[in-house]
């Protein structure tokens, strides 16, 4: 565990730590999975055109999801990512950091980021699924 998670990350010995994510969570508790949630706002408005702003968005769309069942960020387990043009988002890896730092704050779970050739909402450039555990 870390101060700011409930649950227990992996590190098998002698690995190298993983940077901005975890290698593995073990968690018990009530779990809760999202859909692929993407960057509109509550009326399925696009703000943002940018990956950078919808990511943001993307954010704080999945901590409201999570709020319904009494989650917060720290329960989050996963996140995978879809993302739709690999260099935008590595060319934007700090503001990335700074972003979700921001909205979750410094936890890191277990995470995945596919490039994906389009995603079903054709203004989207990003969308992420996430996985929560509350502990009982």
């Amino acid at each position: 565990m870390t101060p700011s998670s409930p649950h227990t990350f992996l590190q098998p010995e002698g690995w190298v730590p993983a940077k901005g994510y975890a290698n593995g969570v073990m968690a018990e508790g009530k779990l809760i999975v999202t859909g692929g949630l993407v960057g509109w706002n509550a009326q399925q408005e696009w703000v943002h055109t940018d990956m950078l702003g919808q990511f943001r968005q993307t954010l704080e769309n999945i901590v409201a999801v999570l709020a319904e069942a009494g989650a917060r960020p720290e329960h989050i387990v996963r996140l995978t990512w879809y993302i739709t043009d690999k260099a935008e988002y590595n060319n934007n890896l700090r503001e990335f950091g700074a972003i979700y730092r921001d909205v979750i704050g410094r936890h890191f779970p277990a995470m995945a980021v596919v490039q994906v050739v389009a995603l079903m909402e054709d203004a989207a450039k990003i969308e992420i699924e996430a996985t929560a555990v509350i502990p009982t």
